[in-house]
This record gives C-alpha cells, sequence and structure tokens, in this order.
C-alpha cells in the first residue's frame, strides 16, 4: 500500500498509508482461496464473512462487499486501518503459509473509504418498541451496541464525556492513523439510526448509573467509559514538569488542538528532546505525534528488545522511517531535574534477558553499573492503562480487585438491567475487540428486554413446551393479549 514519504509526512497530519486503488484492490482480492471452512471469520472478533466480502470485490461488485461487511460491523472504514489483522484474521490466513496473507484490513478499509465517497449507508426498516436505552461511552464498544440495539427497535441516547464523540478512536489515534472525517462519517451512519449523542456529560458526576435506571427511565443501561486511567512507574521524579502520560499528550494533539497552539487554547511544549517510555501502539502514536509537534530528537524507551515490542509491525516500521531513536533493552529508573523543577534528564540502566516470566516473554533483568544519563525535556509514559474509577466511585455497581467492572459470562453487571463491555471490563484491546463485546452485550440486553432475536431465541436451549402460547416463548414479549368478543382471552 503507497504511503506518505517519510521526509515529508513528519510535517504533517495527513494520512501516512494512502490506501489501495481500485486496481490494488482487486488484484489483492483474487488471493483469497475461498476457504470451505475459512479460519479468518472465527479469527474475527465480530464474526465478518471475510471470503463473502472479497469474492465480492473480486467480481466488482463493491456494494455487495459492503452490504456483507455492514450485517457485522458498523465501522469497516476504522477497523481496516486500526484492527491488528495481523494477529487476528490475516494471522490465520493459510495463504500466509508460503506467501504475504491476504491484505483483508486493507480490503475492508478500501470498501469502507469508498462508501464513504459514494454516500452509501444501509438502514434496515426499524419499528421503535418502547424501550430506551442508555450508553455510556462513545467509543468502539459503545458505537457497536448503539447499532444493534438501535436496529432492534429502542430508543438509544449515548453519553460522552468530551464535547466530540468517538471515544478513543477520537482522543487516542492522531489523524495520520485514523483521519477525523473518517470518524465523523461513521458516526453519521449511527446517527441515521437515530442513536442520540449527548456530548459533555460525565456520567457519575452529572448522574449516576442507578439514576439512568430510576430517574431517567432507561430499560437498560450499556457502560463502555474504556480505561484512560494511565499507569506510572513510581520512580523518583514523576511530578516534575514536563512528565505526562501518552493519553493527555494525544488528548491535548488529537481532541483539543494543541499543535496549533496559540490558534487553540491548549499548550503543549515538549521541548526538543522528547523520551516516550513503553513500545506498544500507544508508544508509537506519542512518539510520531512529538516529532509532528516540532521535537528535534524523540526517543523510545524499552526495557525489552524489539522482537518483544507489544506495537504493530506497521507502527514500528513508519516510526523508524521517520526518525525515531529506539533505545532497547533500557528502564529509566529517576527523572532528574532542573533549578526550576522542569525535567532535565533521565538516568536509565541497561537491562538483559533472563527467564520467560507470566507473560511468556523472557523477563528483563538489570545490568549491574549500567546506569547512564541523557538530557531530555519532556518525558512521556505508555506503559499501560488503568479502569477510569469515577463509575466505581459513583455507584454500588461491582469492580474486580483490579477496579474493572465485573460482569458474567453475558456481560451482565451486578445491577439488574446494566450491562458492561469493552476496556472498562477487558483492561486495554483492541477496537476490534471492544465492538465484539458491544454487539454481545447488545445481544444479552435484548434477551433481558424480551425482544426478538433469531442470534438469541432459537438456541439450544429454547423449550417450546408448557409455558410457550402458540409456540412462542414468553419472555420474547413480541406478542400482546387480545380479546375476541364471546370468546375466551388468548395471545
Amino acid at each position: 500500500m503507497p504511503t506518505q514519504a517519510p521526509d515529508v509526512r513528519t510535517h504533517n497530519f495527513d494520512e501516512v498509508a494512502l490506501g489501495f486503488g481500485t486496481e490494488e484492490a482487486l488484484l489483492e482480492s483474487q488471493r483469497c482461496l475461498d476457504c470451505p471452512k475459512p479460519r479468518c471469520v472465527d479469527a474475527c472478533p465480530v464474526s465478518i464473512d471475510i471470503p463473502g466480502f472479497i469474492l465480492k470485490i473480486a467480481d466488482e461488485d463493491y456494494r455487495g462487499a459492503y452490504d456483507i461487511l455492514t450485517e457485522s460491523t458498523l465501522l469497516p472504514a476504522i477497523c481496516g486501518r486500526v484492527c491488528p489483522q495481523e494477529d487476528q484474521c490475516e494471522g490465520v490466513c493459510p495463504v500466509g503459509a508460503s506467501l504475504e496473507p491476504v491484505a483483508i484490513g486493507r480490503l475492508e478499509r478500501w470498501v469502507g473509504d469508498l462508501a464513504i465517497r459514494e454516500g452509501w449507508r444501509n438502514q434496515p426498516p426499524i419499528e421503535s418498541n418502547g424501550f430506551r436505552v442508555g450508553i455510556v461511552g462513545s467509543g468502539p464498544a459503545g458505537m457497536a451496541c448503539a447499532a444493534d440495539m438501535a436496529k432492534a427497535g429502542c430508543n438509544v441516547t449515548i453519553y460522552e464525556a468530551f464535547h466530540q464523540a468517538g471515544g478513543v478512536l477520537r482522543y487516542g489515534i492522531p489523524e495520520f492513523r485514523l483521519p477525523n472525517g473518517v470518524l465523523d462519517a461513521e458516526l453519521e451512519n449511527l446517527k441515521a439510526l437515530g442513536v442520540k449523542i449527548e456530548c459533555n456529560t460525565l456520567v457519575g458526576r452529572l448522574f449516576t448509573i442507578e439514576q439512568m435506571l430510576d430517574e431517567l427511565g432507561f430499560d437498560a443501561v450499556f457502560i463502555g467509559t474504556g480505561a484512560g486511567y494511565p499507569s506510572f512507574m513510581g520512580i523518583e521524579g514523576e511530578s516534575l514538569n514536563g512528565v505526562l502520560s501518552a493519553n493527555e499528550l494525544l488528548t491535548r494533539c488529537n481532541l483539543m488542538g494543541a499543535t496549533d497552539f496559540p490558534h487553540h487554547d491548549t499548550p503543549l511544549g515538549l521541548g526538543k528532546r522528547v523520551a516516550v517510555i513503553g513500545s506498544g501502539n500507544t508508544a508509537m502514536d506519542a512518539l510520531r505525534v512529538s516529532l509532528r509537534a516540532g521535537a528535534e530528537e524523540v526517543y523510545c524507551l524499552y526495557r525489552r528488545t524489539r522482537n518483544e515490542s507489544p506495537a504493530r509491525v506497521e507502527e514500528l516500521e513508519h516510526a523508524e522511517e521517520e526518525g525515531v531513536r529506539f533505545e532497547w533493552l533500557t528502564a529509566p529508573i529517576e527523572i532528574l531535574a532542573d533549578d526550576d523543577s522542569n525535567v532535565r534528564a533521565l538516568r536509565c540502566q541497561r537491562m538483559e534477558l533472563g527467564e520467560p516470566d507470566a507473560s511468556g516473554r523472557r523477563r528483563p533483568l538489570p545490568i549491574a553499573g549500567s546506569e547512564y544519563e541523557f538530557e531530555v525535556d519532556t518525558v512521556v509514559y505508555a506503559i499501560g492503562t488503568n479502569a477510569n474509577p469515577i463509575i466505581g466511585q459513583t455507584s454500588e455497581i461491582a469492580l474486580n480487585k483490579w477496579g474493572y467492572i465485573e460482569t458474567d459470562d453475558n456481560l451482565a453487571t451486578s445491577i439488574a438491567g446494566v450491562y458492561a463491555g469493552g476496556d472498562i471490563v477487558t483492561g486495554a484491546a483492541t477496537v476490534i475487540l471492544a465492538m465484539g463485546t458491544g454487539r454481545q452485550a447488545a445481544r444479552s440486553m435484548k434477551k433481558y428486554l424480551g425482544i426478538r432475536d433469531t442470534a438469541s431465541v432459537y438456541e439450544d436451549s429454547y423449550d417450546s413446551g408448557a409455558d410457550a402460547i402458540f409456540g412462542i416463548d414468553p419472555s420474547e414479549r413480541t406478542h400482546v393479549r387480545v380479546r375476541i368478543p364471546g370468546e375466551t382471552a388468548c395471545q
């Protein structure tokens, strides 16, 4: 797939990966083997019919490809850009045994982008059932749940704490990976289903989860607030000016226009030398944003080697091409201050890899006497996130020992009618996994509300016995009681 040249793209926030053209998409689609038992479908968290949409591309039935995609996903143009297909659908593609696997993600993106340009939208006929559903958080889990509940006929309202919708897709992913125009277009598809989005609404402060059920009159609630509370190492110097989390850096730049200061009110002030601690996808975003924000030297510090880096290979390669300096087998042990309590330098220690730890990766061990210092102006932490504590602090909902919302296998929480999914349940994960939990929760919510859903009604456990009325399970609530003059009551 063509990309912007590295020496050009580091001076703008335009998208780096330029996407397939029609010819490339057609050629790539012809590499699909149309497996009789496609493992790629099972590896997709939302079970997209991957061979189905690819073969439609090969037949030049592009609208048909979009129709198949949107049976399972609301966000093809987004997922095609940011999902780790190499670890999911493409990772099990049999073509990859001897060649490069079929570029499923790039084909999904191509179809999604084409749909946006052509104005395609699949909006099923919706008949209102009178149920009101509240969604907390407008990230991928909340969006997926909202779409399915709206299609089922529910009146759906999403509450978003920030002033723009999209959750982590908006504040956490830079425009050079996910343009805001693409996100806005996908959100319009959601609104076209009748979903209302209320921004600047912090649930847990303006009203609680319990109040949503009692006072606001929602019949069911889904919590998809993500896990945006940053982690730090607890080393000396973390309270100095110039120390921040990757979440703060990315939110300032992506959502609040810090790279356009003073035309926007949010300052940044990274200085000339920036060090980012961590080597995941969020770290790659922070490194590459820092370059575009004017830093002259940007360093990635990671206590293991490149082979153990959790970032996508594509993101690592793009960062290397753009001039990021990687300090592998390096761990910071102290942040040093100048006379004004600003960051002056980092004190680090060289590491070596020992035996594997609980994660299966070789454990990093410090090398005695290997300490050294180097000058930096800003230190950015990108070593993971934790659950946002607000919901747990303001409601009686059960949490696990790490502070994440506790759910059962159906994603039901300890409060009747309240479900949760995404990072607030699983911890930090991928966009597509969050969407998968949003759709799973929607299935459970429909069952809880008694809404007919062929995916859940016709299960092996379905019993059309004595309690059934004309073969219909009463829990479906899709029938009404009527009385015919002169006859007994019937259903």
